[in-house]
């Protein structure tokens, strides 16, 4: 069966260059991915044949992106957009791409992602929480949704390192364990949920109706939450549906990074399998690991329902070539 994964991460040399100052200061655990992120040739598809993963849908592990002015970020995804194109280019099969894209300049970003799309073949971009303070439910960055709207490709939307008065308002005091809570052991799921949310009451989709929203590690906490969110929100906001129905019509989620049942049964039941893709979260989970996950999910979902979580919803929504 044919195994598709949509958030899978790698960096550039250039963009380590411009943000070495994050990096030099980040977790260690994480500065020991650089080897596995900066490859996007042989060595991560013999990881791939590890596992058995098809194609990597490929998106850039943008820590410390915020902190760039819009002079160095908006050249700098150009480069690293072109870089990753070749790679892409040099296995068609294997890779696919996101468009990496600087927010700090939104118009700049919107025709980047245009040309992204319409010159290099992508099959959307990844946006990475806020940008300097600011949620992209902010005026100021309409023209992104513009142009995914009318390109017709989705957002992926990933978690990022809280703002600094977050950081030192909840996760001050607890050392390196503080870090950790902040990022992928609480604190980066619940802001990229909250983020959700922000985008839905906002209107943004009642703006854009065609508009797909992509969020991983199995919803960002949603599913669990939705009906008590939906609720309360749905009575305040004016919108044209309530906010859990939104979940049918404008976003996917992906099981990037959580590979037990339980929370995949919560979505299921909620957001449903035909808007459920299955990620891995490469390399800061193994590769293996999504694998071995996988293939314990034939003993819990049916035939057609694994294929459609393996593959045929990315299919469809990215538009990917089919394969038999």
């Amino acid at each position: 069966m044919r195994t598709i994964t949509l958030e899978e991460h790698f960096v550039t040399r250039s963009f380590l260059k411009a943000t070495e100052a994050f990096w030099s200061s980040t977790n260690p655990r994480v500065a020991e991915m650089r080897p596995k992120l900066l490859d996007i040739g042989a060595g991560r598809i013999a990881a791939m044949d590890e596992a058995g993963i098809d194609l990597q849908v490929l998106s850039l592990a943008a820590l410390g992106f915020d902190d760039l002015d819009a002079d160095m970020a908006t050249p700098l995804t150009r480069e690293i957009n072109d870089e990753v194109a070749e790679a892409v280019k040099a296995n068609p099969g294997r890779f696919a791409a996101f468009a990496s894209l600087a927010l700090q300049d939104p118009d700049s970003a919107a025709q980047e992602l245009e040309r992204c799309v319409s010159k290099l073949g992508f099959v959307g971009t990844m946006l990475d929480g806020t940008t300097d303070g600011l949620f992209l439910d902010d005026k100021s960055y309409t023209p992104v949704f513009e142009a995914a709207a009318h390109l017709g490709v989705p957002i992926y939307l990933h978690p990022a390192p809280p703002p600094a008065a977050v950081q030192k308002a909840y996760y001050s005091g607890l050392a390196e364990l503080g870090q950790l809570l902040s990022i992928a052991g609480w604190g980066w799921h619940a802001e990229t949920g909250l983020h959700t949310l922000r985008l839905i009451v906002s209107g943004v989709f009642d703006r854009f109706p065609d508009l797909q929203l992509i969020i991983g590690h199995m919803g960002e906490g949603l599913p669990y939450a939705l009906a008590r969110s939906s609720a309360v929100l749905s009575r305040a906001a004016t919108l044209r549906q309530s906010v859990a129905e939104y979940f049918k019509t404008n976003i996917h989620i992906t099981t990037s990074g959580y590979f037990t049942q339980p929370p995949l049964r919560c979505a299921l039941d909620v957001v449903g399998i035909d808007r459920t893709m299955f990620s891995i979260d490469y390399p800061f989970s193994p590769n293996t690991h999504g694998r071995k996950y996988l293939d314990e999910l034939a003993g819990m979902l049916a035939p057609e329902d694994l294929a459609s979580l393996a593959h045929g919803n990315a299919e469809r929504l990215l538009r990917l070539p089919v394969q038999n």
